[in-house]
This record gives C-alpha cells, structure tokens and sequence, in this order.
C-alpha cells in the first residue's frame, strides 16, 4: 500500500514514528563515536603515541626469547617497547664479530623516562619467564652524561652521537635514526640453562651410578666387617671378664694390689724376717760399739805405756835406741789401727777450729858408746 494511501491520521503517526528512528540512529552513531573516541584517546595516551619517543639500540647475543612489540622497563615502569630485531652483518674481522654482537635490538622510551638514560646505563637481558621469553630493562644512570639534551619546544632533538668514543657529541636525531647506543648485558634464556643443567646433569650420571656402586661394595664390606667385629667381642668377653675381676681387686681399698701381688702369708714371713734382721743388726752396732769402747780404752793404756816407756828411755840414754825404735813400731801400729776401717770410727775426736799441728819429729837413734 502506497503511503498516498493512508489516511491523514495513519500519515501523521508514521512520520512521528520516522523521526524516532531517526533521532535514535543520530544518537546512537554519536555514542558510537564518542565511545570510539576515548577509546583510541586512553588506548595512545597509554602507549605514548601523543609523547616524545627516543630511539636508542644495543647489541646482543642471540634473539631468542625476544620478539618485536615486547615492552622495554625502567625502574619497575613501562618506558616503550621493542621496534626492531635483526641480526648484525655477517663476515670475518669486523667489530661485531669481535665483541659477539650477533642481534641488532632498537627500541623506543617515552618522556619523560629517557632523561633517566645516561651514559653510564645499561640494557639488562634477563630471563621474563619458564617459557624461555626474555626481558629488557633499562638501568637508571647516575654518572656521566644525558643521552638526549633538554628539549626545547620547537627546536630539534639533539641526541647522543652512537659512537661510544665520542659520549659528549650531540647530534640531530634525524641524522641519527638509530638512536643513542647502550651496552647490554646478557644472561641466556632459563631453558637454555635448565638444558645446559640436563646436558651436565646426563654427563654426571654415569659418576654417580660409580659412585653407588662403589657404595654399595662399601656398604657390603661394612656389614662384613661388623660381622667379624661380633665374633670379636664374642670371643673378647672372658677377657674382659679377668679385666673386670682385676680392676675390682685393685679398687677395694688402699693396698689392694700389694695384697694380690704378695699374699698374706708371704707378707706375714717378710715381716718376721725384716724383724728379725733388724734386731740383728742393733746388736751388731752394739757389740761394734762395745769392741771400739775396749779398743779405744787399750790404745789409751797402749799410749800411755809407750810414753812412760818413753820417759825411761830419755833418762836412761843406755837402752835410748832400743826403745825408741820400739815407739816408733808401736806408733806405727797405732797410726795402723786407726787407719783400719773396722776401728775407725772409734778414734773420731771432736773438731776445733784451731790449726792443724805440725808433724811430730821422729826422734833420732841415740849412737852407740
């Protein structure tokens, strides 16, 4: 049915309808729209894309575990992320090859984190998860110079010359698209250590199995040797038996091994024989004493008949020879008797601290008439 059809009524209720639907669709689009909008405003202002990018690049090793859009971190921030992986250009003698720079990586960080970039900072490629994917991280610099100069607004970006010989040369960053370079270090990926563990774990495993064999020889001969260690002490216990006996024998008082060496009635004839040699020897030294008492006694009378003999002979001159040899004899004897060890002790005389006496002069032999 055409509209020219329908009657006024059913025509105006159709265009209110119209115009509905068509306020609904503008309104519709422009919340589309808008949603759209802050999508793509939060979505740039959160990757950087109305900020200051700096390009900077380093050299590694390998690539593994890294890859194109993976994010770049400052002191525990998201600062950029990765634009570019190659590998350096192959040959002989040239400087990649001599510091095994294999892996071209450029990467880009926001302001205001590049300020914290200086001369002195380094990449850190470390290990991000179990999976074998790496990390960048960007280390704060403290010493040396910044590698982008103040920017002021409308006047180019100066960066630091690639060149490490040449840290304070600034240069356009148009000129130098590269970036600033920033020396990396590397640790490999967490499966190619874990394999490298396996590979020398696998290479350690024919020492251990050694290693539990020659256990277990030891432990054989550990229980062989406790064995013949039983019947050690098996055969062991009667003497430690005797041992036990002696030892409570010497500890059952004082004299106790004196006793189990001489027995009682051995000691008891030891006693009497000791006994009896002493009283021999006291009446030895008595009847010693006695005889040098009477020796001494007739030595005196001896003395003192010899010097009255003496007397005699000087008053009479007629028998002076005889009886002067006679004295001398008789002296003679005397000085004999002293001299003997068994009647020495009976002519000690008391010492005096007078001088000792000249000689007596032998008398001459008287001539005959």
């Amino acid at each position: 049915m055409a509209v020219q059809d329908l009657t006024p009524q059913l025509r105006t209720r159709l265009s209110r309808v119209e115009r509905s639907v068509g306020w609904f669709v503008i309104l519709a689009t422009v919340l589309l729209l808008g949603g759209f909008g802050y999508y793509v405003y939060h979505t740039a202002k959160r990757k950087g894309w109305f900020l200051i990018k700096i390009p900077y690049h380093t050299y590694v090793r390998d690539a593994a575990g890294l890859h194109v859009g993976d994010t770049v971190r400052l002191m525990g921030f998201d600062v950029g992320q990765v634009t570019r992986i190659e590998g350096t250009p192959a040959g002989k003698n040239n400087w990649f090859n001599e510091n095994n720079y294999n892996v071209f990586v450029q990467f880009e960080i926001i302001e205001p984190y590049y300020g914290y970039v200086w001369t002195d900072s380094k990449v850190r490629v470390g290990t991000g998860d179990f999976l074998g994917k790496r990390v960048i991280e960007v280390t704060k610099g403290t010493a040396g110079e910044p590698s982008v100069q103040p920017i002021i607004p409308g006047s180019p970006i100066r960066v630091l010359n690639k060149d490490p010989k040449k840290t304070n040369d600034y240069v356009l960053l148009s000129t130098q698209l590269q970036g600033p370079w920033i020396q990396a270090e590397e640790s490999p990926a967490l499966m190619f250590r874990l394999e490298q563990i396996a590979n020398r774990v696998e290479e350690a495993l024919p020492g251990v199995f050694n290693l539990t064999n020659q256990l277990g020889g030891i432990i054989s001969n550990t229980a062989s040797l406790t064995a013949n260690l039983n019947n050690t002490v098996v055969q062991t216990r009667p003497l430690m038996s005797n041992l036990l006996a002696i030892t409570s024998i010497l500890t059952n008082g004082n004299g106790s091994l004196g006793d189990w060496l001489i027995p009682t009635n051995v000691n008891l004839q030891l006693q009497q024989t000791l006994a009896s040699a002493n009283s021999t020897l006291a009446t030895a030294d008595t009847n010693i004493t006695v005889l040098a008492t009477s020796l001494n006694q007739t030595l005196l009378n001896l003395a003192n008949i010899t010097s009255n003999l003496n007397a005699q002979v000087q008053t009479n001159d007629q028998i002076l020879s005889q009886v002067s040899h006679t004295v001398v004899q008789a002296d003679d004897l005397m000085q004999g008797l002293k001299r003997h060890w068994l009647l020495r002790s009976a002519f000690k005389g008391k010492g005096t601290n007078n001088p000792p006496q000249a000689p007596r002069p032998v008398p001459l032999k008287a001539g005959k008439h």
